[in-house]
């Protein structure tokens, strides 16, 4: 069986992305910042100059880390990781949960407060892979919240399908869901 690619144009790079089921009747074309370090790169630069001032990042824990890191290091911002699951090193976690496109079952992100308490009255950019069903969005938000920051953006390198109508978040480029 042959592989069905999309060809994206982003942040003047072009890749070639795999597409893959999510359902009998939709394809997903997938988006990896991992090990791709030029695009990530590129997407960091380019967000960071359509993006307000901020002072911190906050990323759920997924393939948006690469994007949250490289934009803390162009913007000497830190970034802070909603985390998936609780980790020993947690002061009293918050918890919220997220379902996604991508993801076939409920999950939770949590922040400690060793790192949330950093964000209460500070400006917070959110930043994301894919903004698609806006759910994992939705939670990173909730979970900033809990903690008092003001969020001033929320972004992602791509909105996918009706993401791209919004104008409440930043993206770079919209990628088409595929139906069959």
């Amino acid at each position: 069986m042959s592989k069905d690619y999309y060809e994206l144009h982003i942040a003047g790079l072009t890749r070639q992305l795999q597409k893959f089921a999510v359902s009998d009747t939709l394809d997903i074309a997938a988006f990896i910042l991992f090990g791709d370090v030029e695009l990530t790169e590129a997407c960091a630069r380019e967000l960071l100059k359509k993006c307000p001032e901020f002072d911190y990042i906050v990323t759920p824990e997924a393939k948006s880390i690469p994007l949250a890191y490289e934009m803390s290091k162009q913007s000497g911002k830190k970034y802070i990781v909603a985390r998936k699951g609780v980790k020993v090193y947690m002061d009293n976690p918050e918890r919220v949960e997220v379902t996604s496109i991508t993801t076939l079952k409920v999950q939770q992100l949590y922040l400690g407060h060793e790192d949330g308490d950093l964000l209460k009255d500070k400006r917070v950019l959110v930043v994301d892979d894919v903004i698609s069903t806006g759910e994992s969005l939705k939670a990173t938000q909730k979970i900033v919240e809990k903690f008092g920051g003001n969020i001033v953006a929320s972004c992602a390198p791509l909105a996918e399908g009706d993401a791209a109508k919004r104008d409440d978040i930043v993206f770079l480029e919209e990628l088409p869901l595929f139906f069959k």
